[in-house]
């Protein structure tokens, strides 16, 4: 006797998929969901202030680009401190500069240990800041070492000699202890607030007066008379020394624009700079005075050569020297 499946399968009709392939796939499925929802059901649990996990790997990322940058071959030589730490003291008051040569020649004494050291604290930093469990000590020790970088490879960032923001103040790694500042976690509540703004430790208004001090501080050093002189703009985009050809072009491309007309730039750069620093402080103005603010960091960072990072020589993503 024929039974019907095999009638069916005389008359040409398809077979049914094998069923122990789509047991497979089911088994392979079912664990990827669960794990999925799981992890979405930890992060969500985790972090009850949107973005404020997000911001602090980010800030990781930055370590991690500054320990590659440190272990570039070149800062395993004198140059590093000659040609970076040295030079920066230029016009500083001789309390800082002689710290700075006492920590310069201590350095030059075993040039490749201690910058092996400093690429490897900032690799630290960065996996520190990739883990919940460290984030708060690495968020910590970002701000001694930020500081102690701040005094003695950037000399201040040349708040003491009246650089432009143009040309790298106040310091990136200054910006590295006020990012990690922002960044501490809060303690949990039971009304946990609904932004990174308003759990930042030093509070939200306390952010936005760190905020009006940083554009405010642009602003001022920007109407130095050093710093809109006519032919200042074009002075700092002219430092193309090192820079690969489409570096120096672009930064050759704005210096042409500027030409003699240093003074209005900069009186126009200290106003949107002001612009910034005060519009943080209204709600309606907070969006637009932040593509602003973006913005203008891009010309810095342009006027900055992009920190010298593709000169073999640059520490950081926005500044040429520590």
């Amino acid at each position: 006797m024929t039974s019907a499946a095999d009638t069916q399968g005389s008359r040409g009709t398809p077979a049914a998929a094998p069923a122990p392939l789509t047991g497979r796939l089911t088994a392979v499925r079912s664990p990827w969901t669960s794990v999925r929802s799981a992890v979405r059901s930890a992060l969500a649990a985790a972090e009850p202030i949107p973005g404020r996990r997000g911001l602090q790997v980010c800030l990781g990322l930055l370590w991690l680009l500054d320990a590659a940058l440190q272990y570039q071959p070149f800062m395993f030589g004198p140059g590093f401190v000659t040609k970076g730490i040295e030079s920066a003291t230029a016009g500083n008051p001789a309390a800082l500069v002689s710290s700075v040569t006492w920590a310069s020649q201590v350095m030059l004494r075993h040039m490749a240990v201690y910058n092996a050291m400093f690429a490897s604290i900032q690799l630290l930093l960065a996996i520190g800041l990739f883990f919940r469990r460290t984030v708060k000590l690495a968020l910590a020790a970002s701000i001694i070492w930020a500081l102690s970088v701040w005094w003695f490879g950037e000399s201040l960032g040349g708040i003491l000699t009246a650089t432009s923001p143009l040309a790298g103040l106040p310091g990136a790694v200054v910006l590295y202890a006020l990012i990690a500042i922002v960044l501490w976690p809060a303690r949990s509540g039971p009304h946990q607030p609904a932004s990174v703004a308003a759990a930042r430790t030093p509070g939200n208004t306390g952010a936005n007066l760190l905020w009006l001090a940083l554009w405010g501080c642009f602003a001022h050093y920007l109407l130095l008379p050093a710093n809109r002189a006519p032919d200042a703009i074009t002075h700092v985009f002219s430092a193309t020394d090192g820079q690969p050809r489409w570096v120096a072009a672009t930064m050759t491309l704005f210096a042409q624009a500027a030409g003699h007309r240093g003074t209005q730039i900069s009186v126009v750069l200290a106003v949107a700079c002001a612009v910034v620093a005060l519009g943080v402080f209204s709600r309606r103005a907070r969006r637009p005075v932040l593509v602003i603010a973006a913005g203008l960091g891009l010309l810095f960072w342009i006027a900055e050569g992009f920190g010298g990072i593709f000169t073999g020589q640059g520490t950081d993503p926005t500044r040429g020297r520590y």
